[in-house]
């Protein structure tokens, strides 16, 4: 299933089309029959929203939409958590919706990492739902045009709890695609790496919608800018603003932090740990390039990498595997090497990398930062947030 997995995700980023297998060969008429009956059902989809057939759920707080056009490592859980936590810049408490797909590993993250604040985090697939369970526990209250409506139908004898807790504001994690909840700023993330792939519709391509969808967006976000060419760079703003020209365009960045161990999380390792040491990458995410990229940066001596599909859940066999790896790689350099993963990829299941004992396994961890470019920086980006929240 790993090799059919990588195959399609081979055809669907055009990589080493020359060396295309038998395997590659034989689903890519499939993939192509997929495709078109994907395109057909989500033309129908649309229409059946434009008509009014389908219905749209409207919130009663701003919902602010993070979407992408592509499958995976768009950046989209990260900035999620960064919106979260300038809104609370402004003592707004938001509430995080994610269908917590695949095990919900970036709800987990998301979680551990806003523990104790005032933001909340909602699971479910049905996101309407999981919001008014949401404003029924905490409240909420509408700071758009400096109206307030509260919930009154709540037990009394959390008055104060509630008061301090109220919704203000929802982000909607992965919702680009989730028509049916009302949104007032949708923003798209953009994989500077693999950005369109080969422009065409899943399963033969990346596509979840043809690129002609980036005109509902409000804002536009290239992540790992920072990791492409500017000649790159440059031809994403074009295919952009080809199709929205007066669509703001951000640059974003994963800042590394430190490293932890899934043993002791409490305890934060300096990066320079890594200087003139031999690494594994192991990663199920969706931009491994990006995150062998990033390590590589830090100094190590040698860097090997393992890569899983995205939100692959780690197996006693993985592990066998990876144990195989890291013995090759030892004897190959005469180094005891060091397994790097990350945080996604621990919080899916934070027991299993402690079977790789004795071999030490850091988590990376890491922020995301915006990267000031034709004067878009975090100060514009915050002050978008704060003209739809009206504070």
């Amino acid at each position: 299933m790993e090799k059919l997995k990588q195959a399609v995700t081979e055809i669907a980023y055009g990589q080493n089309q020359a060396k295309f297998s038998n395997l590659h060969r034989s689903i890519i008429p499939f993939l192509s029959f997929a495709s078109s009956l994907y395109g057909a059902v989500l033309c129908i989809r649309h229409s059946l929203y434009r008509s009014g057939f389908f219905s749209k759920y409207r919130l009663p707080v701003p919902v602010i939409s993070v979407g992408n056009l592509t499958w995976g490592g768009n950046g989209k859980t990260p900035m999620v958590e960064f919106i979260a936590t300038r809104v609370a810049d402004y003592g707004i408490s938001s509430l995080i919706l994610t269908r917590g797909y695949a095990g919900g590993d970036e709800a987990k993250m998301l979680k551990r990492h806003l523990l104790g604040g005032p933001v909340k985090v909602g699971v479910g697939a049905n996101r309407a739902a999981t919001a008014n369970l949401a404003f029924e526990k905490y409240g909420y209250v509408d700071c758009r045009g400096g109206k307030f409506f509260e919930r009154t139908d709540l037990d009394p004898k959390m008055g104060s709890r509630i008061n301090s807790q109220k919704i203000g504001a929802v982000i909607l994690d992965d919702g680009m695609q989730h028509w049916s909840l009302c949104r007032d700023l949708e923003i798209v993330m953009i994989n500077g790496l693999m950005p369109w792939g080969n422009c065409k519709l899943l399963p033969l391509g990346p596509l979840r919608e043809p690129l002609t969808a980036i005109r509902r967006a409000d804002i536009a976000v290239v992540h790992h800018a920072d990791l492409v060419s500017e000649h790159k760079v440059k031809d994403i703003e074009l295919v952009v603003q080809d199709i929205k020209e007066s669509l703001p365009i951000f640059y974003t960045r994963m800042a590394l932090s430190y490293f932890f161990e899934p043993r002791n999380i409490s305890t934060k390792i300096h990066l320079e740990a890594l200087h003139d040491a031999v690494v594994l990458c192991v990663s199920a995410i969706g931009s491994p390039d990006a995150f062998v990229q990033t390590v590589e940066k830090i100094g190590p001596l040698f860097v090997d990498r393992i890569d899983f599909c995205d939100h692959h859940s780690f197996e006693i066999e993985d592990i066998h595997m990876i144990r195989k790896r890291l013995r090759q790689v030892e004897d190959k350099s005469g180094y005891k090497p060091i397994v790097i993963v990350t945080e996604k990829d621990y919080d899916r299941d934070p027991e299993i990398l402690k079977h790789l004992h004795p071999f030490q396994v850091f988590v990376l961890c890491s922020e995301m930062q915006i990267i000031p470019r034709k004067g878009y920086n975090e100060d514009s980006f915050k002050s978008l947030l704060k003209e739809l929240l009206q504070v």
